[in-house]
């Protein structure tokens, strides 16, 4: 057991009725006697001591004093315990006990300094762990205040550019009073919420709020820079704009009856329409006219890609303006085509190169078919698209008004009430048709949309049937279209 027991030998005891111990005669001086405990049964010691047999011992007080001051512990013949040293001079009881004590401290400083070691170790372990699970929220934050420090250069350029002509830049507590503290709830939507408000010479406004972490700011740019480079009857007029911090808001006039679309979609009764066939065909060509303005009459051509009933906004005397300016593209005039990285729009009004690029390039005539897509639905006061009706021709509204026109059959529209209503609805729906056609190079430019609309009717040519017709190869070039 010791370094010093040369020639060490086991020495047994067979049974406990035994008081002699097995070959013990011979113990050398400086080995000790150790007791094991045998099993019951009769056998060979070696065939009884295997890997089965688990030895333990416990030191006496006397022991573990020696053992941690240096010594070991051994006994002789008759069982006396003693301490023995390697060192020449014996060490005294006190100067164990300080030694004990010297080494018990020492340990009990490793053991503070392994212990704080492992708390560190496993709270940064933690640490990574939850920033790990939560790396995208952290991201997410990140890439917000990068983008928001870009946002405030944006838009600190574009005002030095504008100069005088920039639109009013309110802070937040200008936004609050404007809004008496967003009392007057006007609508809602993915970007934020809108609220009624009035500025300190009585003019009321609409305060379009944009949600705090709303994709990177790009969208707000874009209607500040699009509207601010516009002035036209037909579209709505920016007064202002906050932003500050990640707060932002858009202040714009107001319109009394709101957006188009609550008015055409509505359930009518007894055959009447909630606007008429005037006022409908005074709307459909006041939006021709604001996007033949921005297609042709800007500096810069204004792409607005999210043309809909709800964006289009009525004053008090129902004359229109086209409104939300987030998902616009500028470009030079002479631009055909214009790049862009994803698809933008709403569902129902997207034109189809938008979505598939094999049929022509995204260019100013996918905002004409928007707007055909939209005049339609003003035409029949309901969706392009509905499964609920009584009769599957209707499902889809445009090839059904195709199949009468192709007929020359009445269009059975709801509240035509005399010949001037119907070629009014008429020239809506011919002009429609043609802007939805399948290949842009197919569709007027809104000029000729709005000829149309103000010509007379029998000048319109039937166009081709927009819900069958496919262009070939040679008719479309995916990268370019010439603009009619």
């Amino acid at each position: 057991m010791y370094n010093g027991c040369e020639g060490f030998n086991i020495y047994y005891k067979l049974s406990e009725d035994v008081d002699e111990y097995i070959g013990a005669d011979n113990l050398p001086t400086n080995c000790s006697l150790i007791r094991l405990p045998i099993h019951s049964s009769r056998g060979d010691l070696i065939n009884l001591l295997g890997p089965e047999i688990l030895v333990e011992w416990k030191l006496s007080d006397e022991c573990g004093e020696c053992h941690y001051g240096g010594g070991r512990c051994q006994t002789d013949k008759t069982n006396k315990f003693s301490c023995h040293k390697d060192a020449k001079t014996p060490t005294s009881s006190t100067d164990q006990r300080k030694e004990t004590t010297g080494r018990n401290g020492r340990n009990m400083v490793e053991l503070i300094l392994v212990t704080g070691a492992s708390l560190s170790t496993v709270g940064l372990l933690a640490l990574l762990l939850f920033c790990f699970r939560e790396k995208k929220l952290w991201y997410k934050y990140l890439r917000f205040w990068e983008s928001n420090a870009e946002d405030h250069q944006k838009v600190e350029e574009f005002l030095k550019n504008y100069g005088s002509y920039a639109p009013n830049r309110y802070n937040y507590t200008d936004i609050k009073r404007i809004t008496g503290r967003f009392r007057r709830k006007l609508g809602q939507g993915g970007f934020g919420n809108v609220y009624r408000g009035s500025l300190g010479n009585g003019s009321e406004v609409a305060v379009k709020v944009l949600n705090e972490l709303k994709g990177n700011g790009e969208d707000f740019i874009n209607e500040v820079a699009s509207i601010s480079r516009t002035s036209h009857v037909n579209i709505v007029s920016l007064v202002g704009f906050c932003f500050e911090g990640h707060k932002r808001a858009l202040v714009y006039e107001f319109m009394p009856n709101g957006s188009l679309e609550k008015f055409i979609y509505e359930e009518r009764s007894n055959g009447v329409r909630q606007l008429g066939w005037p006022i409908l065909y005074k709307i459909a060509l006041g939006i021709a006219r604001g996007l033949e303005y921005l297609h042709r009459g800007c500096n810069t051509r204004i792409l607005h890609f999210d043309i809909k009933p709800h964006n289009i906004l009525l004053d008090e005397d129902f004359c229109p303006k086209v409104s939300d300016f987030g998902l616009a593209k500028m470009c030079m005039k002479q631009e055909s085509v214009v790049s862009m990285l994803g698809p933008r729009g709403t569902i129902g009004y997207i034109a189809p190169e938008i979505v598939c690029r094999n049929l022509g390039g995204v260019s100013h005539k996918s905002d004409v078919y928007s707007y055909g897509m939209m005049v339609l639905e003003m035409v029949g006061g309901r969706k392009n698209v509905d499964v609920g009706v009584d009769r599957t021709s209707e499902i889809y509204f445009p090839h059904w008004l195709y199949q009468r026109l192709e007929l020359d059959e009445e269009l059975q529209l709801v509240g035509i009430m005399n010949e001037e209503e119907n070629e009014c609805a008429r020239k809506m729906v011919i002009a429609s048709l043609w802007c939805i056609q399948t290949g842009p190079s197919n569709r007027p430019s809104m000029s000729k949309v709005v000829e149309m609309l103000e010509g007379k009717l029998d000048s319109l040519q039937m166009p081709p049937n927009p819900y069958l017709f496919s262009p070939s190869n040679s008719e479309v070039d995916s990268s370019v279209v010439e603009l009619a």
